[in-house]
């Protein structure tokens, strides 16, 4: 079972839930995640600019994931790498791992409708998710409330509470994120055997106390200081909710503000 969806559309909480759910159920799950197949850091295709293209089908080992899922569907043993993003390498630091024919792999990663990804496993096997943000509600009869927004917003904040980026930082890398959905994801929806919806009608209220000081911290002198403006005028449409207590800790929300169950 493969997981794809653009930047924060909530992909790590959305596939532990399913794999929760399936236990629930009498089924059997084992986790992959597509970053884990990252080949080595030297060996990571550059793009246009020399910078290393980190979006990129290419930037996978796809001989060795092929391989390892093949060999856990035979119910061979495996030795499945976890990939080290500080030291650019893999690393085999978990138990070998080997499962039964009952078992629903569950694997997570923004090109897992893209059938290279899985070019030696047959098509009888595979069935896709896609996830995304898709917003439920228009500001007015004219402008409506857009996805990308919705998702730079989430990716704000997330940036900020798990990985101490600043909102500077996360519009800087943004630009790239886009291009990379628009090339990799995108043309690739249609293979999707299912899509998931995972945007709240509340979240813009719950985002906009944590959004907003971010916004706030990008000066005048910033290339992003139109940006800033445009979207300080769109969270102006929406009063906060400031208890934030009735959100559940295995809502998607949790995934950005923190205090999700899965972290």
């Amino acid at each position: 079972m493969f997981i794809a969806g653009p930047s924060s559309s909530g992909k790590t909480t959305f596939a532990q839930r399913l794999s929760i759910q399936l236990r629930v159920n009498g089924k059997k799950t084992f986790a992959l995640s597509l970053d884990d197949y990252f080949v080595e850091r030297h060996l990571t295709p550059k793009d246009e600019n020399g910078e290393y293209d980190f979006e990129t089908i290419e930037a996978l080992d796809l001989e060795l994931f092929n391989e390892q899922l093949l060999g856990l569907m035979a119910c061979e043993e495996v030795n499945v790498p976890v990939y080290n993003f500080k030291l650019g390498r893999r690393e085999y630091t978990r138990e070998p791992v080997r499962l039964t024919e009952d078992h629903i792999i569950i694997i997570e990663g923004i090109h897992g409708l893209n059938d290279r990804i899985s070019k030696d496993i047959p098509q009888v096997n595979k069935f896709k998710i896609y996830i995304s943000a898709l917003t439920q509600l228009n500001i007015d009869k004219h402008n409506r409330i857009s996805t990308s927004d919705l998702r730079l917003i989430r990716r704000m904040v997330r940036d900020n509470t798990h990985r101490g980026n600043n909102s500077l930082k996360t519009m800087e890398l943004w630009d790239n994120v886009v291009r990379g959905t628009e090339k990799y994801i995108f043309p690739y929806q249609e293979n999707a055997d299912a899509i998931f919806n995972s945007a709240l009608v509340y979240e813009l209220c719950v985002l906009k106390k944590y959004a907003e000081p971010l916004l706030r911290e990008i000066g005048t002198d910033s290339v992003f200081y139109p940006e800033r403006q445009r979207l300080l005028k769109f969270l102006s449409y929406f009063k906060p909710i400031d208890y934030e207590g009735a959100i559940p800790s295995t809502s998607i929300l949790r995934e950005f503000i923190g205090g999700s169950c899965f972290e």
